[in-house]
């Protein structure tokens, strides 16, 4: 049986070309005192997850789908949480969302905003606390850079028997756990030709992974597993630092068509443990459609982890107002995945 009665309002974004659908009204009430303590409800509940799967299956949405629901947050000190989901269920982080709803918060004046200067968004989510940074002149929001929660290198040279023979993966935390692989070593190349390919790979890595000891999270089991594969080619070097092209494949089979906020962060966590990227040195690092982040790090002294702080640059712009409904004779209820 179907819980959804009421219409549900959402403004949607892009970040780079990845979708982010934000929630404003339609929600029952999400029970828990925390934003992470929210998501365990959230994935227990029919009622909640059924609008997820309303706004992120077709025909209202698609397999690619991103979103948040808006929360409280845990205290004071943030504005808002949320609860980030996709095809697949409720994730920990997302750096591109992050930066939408920095946008969002500032354009729709639900953070009051410094019209020639940055104002920080402070947002609680599953895995921490992180800030948006929104810049504006003359009122006109012209990029931000999000700020991660601590990410830090998990394990190195980790050996994966997959259809392409075994690989050596890299593993990082930047809010999710994600398996690291350069493109070469899989006879590949990051290009759209590649798509299905990388794809497929990028699925095959996560789930020989996801229920292995390295994928315990040390301090929270509710972010225990691994969120994704990034599989990257290397282009060399700028003068400001490296320069990477990605492609993010998370969930149970999606593409970020972004260079992914919280895989950017895991990959500068990585690039700066190995000494690829020193402190003031900036990430270059494009997606599989050529859209960029720039990225660098702060160093937090004496972590045991050689954890760093993140600091991701991008832009996300608005891309429509919507409003659903379930009509209660449509057999196809909350949609379909393809």
């Amino acid at each position: 049986m179907c819980h959804i009665t009421k219409t549900v309002r959402t403004v949607d974004y892009h970040t780079a070309g990845e979708p982010f659908r934000i929630v404003v009204d339609g929600l029952p009430e999400i029970d828990g005192k925390t934003v992470a303590q929210r998501r365990v409800f959230a994935q227990g509940s029919a009622e909640i997850d059924e609008i997820r799967q309303l706004l992120c299956r077709e025909p209202r949405g698609h397999a690619d789908m991103y979103g948040g629901f808006i929360t409280p947050p845990d205290d004071s000190g943030a504005d808002f949480g949320v609860l980030f989901w996709h095809n697949d269920g409720f994730s920990t982080a997302c750096g591109h969302g992050t930066i939408a709803l920095g946008v969002w918060a500032v354009q729709s004046g639900r953070v009051e905003a410094n019209p020639d200067g940055v104002t920080p968004v402070t947002i609680d989510v599953p895995s921490g606390r992180v800030v948006a940074h929104v810049r504006q002149v003359a009122g006109v929001v012209t990029a931000v850079v999000f700020e991660n929660v601590a990410s830090y290198p998990v394990a190195r040279h980790v050996q994966v028997q997959s259809s392409r023979g075994d690989v050596n993966v890299d593993l990082g935390f930047g809010g999710a756990l994600y398996a690291c692989v350069p493109a070469s070593a899989l006879g590949l190349e990051v290009t759209p030709e590649h798509y299905d390919d990388l794809l497929a790979i990028g699925r095959e890595i996560k789930w020989a992974l996801n229920d292995s000891e390295l994928a315990r999270h040390s301090d929270d089991d509710r972010l225990n597993g691994v969120y994704g594969t990034i599989i990257f080619d290397d282009l060399g070097d700028t003068p400001d630092g490296p320069h990477q092209r990605n492609v993010t494949v998370f969930a149970d089979g999606r593409i970020d068509r972004s260079p992914c906020g919280s895989g950017t962060a895991t990959r500068l966590a990585l690039l700066a443990d190995s000494g690829r990227l020193a402190p003031g040195q900036v990430l270059t690092h494009d997606s599989i459609v050529d859209t960029r982040f720039r990225g660098w790090v702060e160093p937090i002294s004496g972590d045991a982890r050689g954890a760093v702080i993140p600091h991701v640059a991008g832009m996300a712009y608005p891309t429509g107002e919507h409003t659903f409904i379930l009509a209660d004779n449509d057999p196809l209820t909350t949609g379909f995945l393809l």
